[in-house]
């Protein structure tokens, strides 16, 4: 039986989480906010943390508001929807400031510049798992869980995504839906007029041709579609396998299984920020994909050469620099493979890595490059704790590391809000060599 606790709920933590103290334990408990008294239910328990569940709030902070969604809560998509915007991006300042102390013993005193757009409609981007039991329906996983949440709406989607997603939803619960998908995935262009979709079955339950025709009759605005048949391991497409994005003058090629910036409203502020008065004979991109910081890093370098181990993101990198009519180096190869062998010497080194980060050893070998200035942008503040840590040789760097020759400092930090209602974090992170 759920043992039950009245919590006092002292800060946010990464993660989602309120944080808060009973009886020598830490316990974590969602749906909060600071100064908040709440009553809880342990679901879980290690040593001395505890992760509840949140059953009532006692005595609300004044920043609580209504959440937009009916689903707020049930699908797990969303964290802070009973948070106004402006107080996430505070919270959200504070939770990052905290991270890179503590992890990492990185101090940083300076501004946190916020870069902000609307709260809702912002994704260009989104996965939806399909539910086999009757009522056949569409929704997302709970957190941690096989469980599929059925929704009816989802507020942070462009109004182009919401409005395919409403016509999957009546094909699924009229049984239109064919058999056997397991998950789909649509994007939009930079327009929010064309869809390209996604969509992966255990095996085609007909002709590809078949399939095809009925996803095109329900949602005209599809420019492109790719069907995978998992058993066979087998490929689809029907249209021209990619969608066009116009950023800062810049036109990316987008293939299905590319990735692009997902914040509709912020990529332009993002490409800009990133590359502000970058320029000289050389610049590394690591972590290029389709080439989003390479073009204007193109224009303003000499030489410009990019790694990402993702094949289908370094084909569009090419089509994406004809287009642009410049010339790039690419390597289709893991960025930590690559810093191990490269006798390149930048001046200038941006890197997008996914969560995981670039790694500590990695992370000495980019500094013994030696560039001038390095342009961090990372969507995980645990690990760019501990990368920043090697870079700056912080005491507190991981142990295994020892300190580079070369030694960086932090010259700005921005925070980019491109998830909100939720607890991810963007974090840019300009540092210039000191040694």
């Amino acid at each position: 039986m759920a043992e039950e606790l009245i919590l006092s709920i002292e800060k946010l933590v990464y993660g989602g989480d309120g944080l808060a103290h009973a009886d020598g334990s830490t316990v974590f408990v969602p749906f909060v906010l600071p100064g908040e008294e709440v009553r809880a239910a342990t679901k879980s328990k290690k040593k001395k943390l505890v992760w509840a569940e949140l059953l009532e709030v006692t005595s609300a902070a004044k920043e609580r508001g209504k959440a937009r969604c009916a689903h707020f809560q049930k699908c797990g998509g969303c964290h802070y929807q009973h948070i106004s915007a402006t107080e996430q991006l505070r919270l959200k300042k504070e939770i990052l400031r905290e991270t890179l102390s503590r992890l990492g013993g990185v101090s940083w005193a300076g501004e946190i510049t916020e870069h902000s757009a609307e709260p809702y409609g912002y994704r260009n981007r989104a996965q939806w798992a399909v539910r086999s039991g009757m009522p056949r329906a569409l929704g997302y996983f709970l957190p941690e869980s096989s469980v599929i949440v059925p929704i009816d709406e989802c507020p942070v989607l462009s109004p182009r995504l919401a409005l395919t997603f409403g016509r999957l939803q009546d094909m699924a619960r009229s049984g239109a839906l064919p058999a056997g998908i397991q998950e789909l995935e649509a994007f939009v262009d930079s327009a929010d007029e064309k869809i390209a979709l996604n969509v992966a079955f255990e095996k085609f339950p007909k002709s590809a041709e078949e399939l095809a025709a009925t996803f095109r009759s329900a949602i005209p605005e599809i420019e492109s579609l790719l069907l995978l048949d998992q058993k066979k391991n087998r490929f689809e497409l029907t249209g021209p396998g990619y969608l066009l994005h116009e950023v800062a003058g810049y036109r990316y090629k987008v293939s299905h299984l590319s990735f692009f910036q997902v914040n509709r409203f912020l990529i332009e502020e993002l490409l800009k920020t990133v590359t502000a008065n970058a320029k000289g004979a050389l610049a590394l991109d690591l972590y290029s994909g389709v080439g989003f910081f390479t073009l204007p890093l193109a224009k303003a370098f000499q030489k410009v050469v990019c790694v990402d181990a993702n094949l289908a993101a370094t084909r569009d990198l090419y089509a994406n620099a004809e287009l642009a009519g410049v010339t790039i180096v690419s390597h289709n190869e893991h960025a930590e493979e690559f810093l191990k062998k490269t006798e390149e010497k930048p001046e200038f080194v941006v890197l997008d890595p996914p969560r995981a980060g670039l790694g500590a050893e990695a992370a000495k070998t980019l500094a013994e490059l030696g560039a001038e200035e390095i342009v961090y942008l990372s969507c995980d503040p645990s690990t760019l704790t501990r990368d920043l840590a090697v870079l700056t040789d912080s005491p507190r760097k991981p142990k295994e590391v020892t300190g580079p020759s070369v030694r960086y400092e932090i010259v700005e930090m921005h925070l980019f809000d491109l998830f909100p209602q939720t607890f991810h974090i963007e974090t840019l992170v300009r540092l210039r060599r000191v040694l």
